[in-house]
């Protein structure tokens, strides 16, 4: 999200592909292949600063995964913004986003946010054209319910591959889901019950975005921030000092502990953030269940009941 500036109308310079330029190699330095995107990103100028590299690296393209988001419209001119995943849409933000990217396909194309208009019949026909024409290679969805994803899978001519929701030490509330089922408090936990089993049955990749949170919890953390935020924020300090990493690896660590096999989405443009994830798989891969519990019920401010 953040590689082409403002969200505003205005251009972009030299500076920010140069910036682009490090954020990508620092990826591909700690074995980041995959580089998520969405039409909408700085109104488009996300897409088209990371054009700028693949345009001028012709072995780039090849050795990377691309995926970008389709769905939300801005409000262009005044209007109201809303979410629009009719065929038209559809069709028009994939080659929009391929001529901004400049090249031919996109290795997923993920629908951006659930549109209570959508038809799914019409999305799966849509669908189905930018496959047979090599536009797209898969189809995945993005903030959608199990319940959401079975209806319009129904239609769709091959398997969803993936499923992007915010997911974190902060937004906990996929594992609340599970912690408080027969539980009073269960009533006021807002995500969707069962889309993390369901992806696993049905081998949807899950996709955290925002897993850093922000930065809540590895070096954003002030003496007006929350309690539980201020005791996260150290326990992970904790952590990290405790196994010879950075937090950013805990903060992640924690959400691949997760059986769910959940994929993170780092997002950030810096790259000394970038670098400082890279052991986040083997942190996740050591850390114990007193560990995953303890920062959870931290970041949560109360105990499991």
């Amino acid at each position: 999200m953040g590689l082409g500036g403002a969200w505003d109308a205005s251009g972009y310079g030299p500076e920010l592909v140069d910036r682009a330029w490090e954020a990508v190699e620092a990826a591909l330095a700690i074995g980041i292949t995959r580089f998520d995107h969405a039409d909408i990103y700085s109104r488009g100028k996300g897409e088209s600063v990371f054009g700028e590299l693949l345009a001028s690296d012709s072995t780039l393209r090849g050795r990377i995964h691309l995926q970008s988001k389709v769905g939300i419209r801005l409000g262009e001119n005044g209007g109201f913004g809303h979410y629009d995943l009719s065929a038209q849409s559809i069709h028009d933000g994939v080659h929009g986003s391929l001529r901004r990217l400049r090249t031919d396909y996109l290795d997923v194309l993920l629908l951006h946010r659930p549109d209570p208009l959508l038809d799914p019949a019409e999305v799966g026909a849509a669908v189905g054209r930018l496959l047979e024409e090599g536009s797209i290679r898969a189809i995945g969805v993005s903030n959608m319910s199990a319940a959401q994803m079975d209806a319009l899978q129904d239609h769709l001519p091959v398997p969803l591959v993936a499923d992007q929701l915010e997911l974190s030490l902060a937004r906990h509330d996929f594992a609340d889901t599970t912690v408080l089922v027969n539980h009073a408090d269960g009533a006021g936990t807002s995500f969707p019950h069962g889309t993390l089993e369901h992806c696993a049955r049905r081998g949807i990749e899950v996709q955290a975005w925002s897993p850093l949170a922000g930065g809540r919890y590895s070096g954003r953390t002030t003496a007006e921030s929350p309690d539980a935020d201020r005791a996260t924020a150290a326990l992970v300090a904790e952590l990290a000092a405790s196994k010879g990493t950075e937090p950013e690896a805990i903060v992640l660590g924690w959400l691949l502990r997760h059986p769910g096999r959940i994929s993170p989405v780092i997002g950030s443009a810096n790259p000394r953030r970038i670098a400082a994830c890279a052991d986040a798989e083997a942190v996740g891969a050591a850390m114990t269940r007193e560990e995953w519990y303890a920062l959870y019920q931290t970041a949560r401010g109360k105990r499991v009941p």
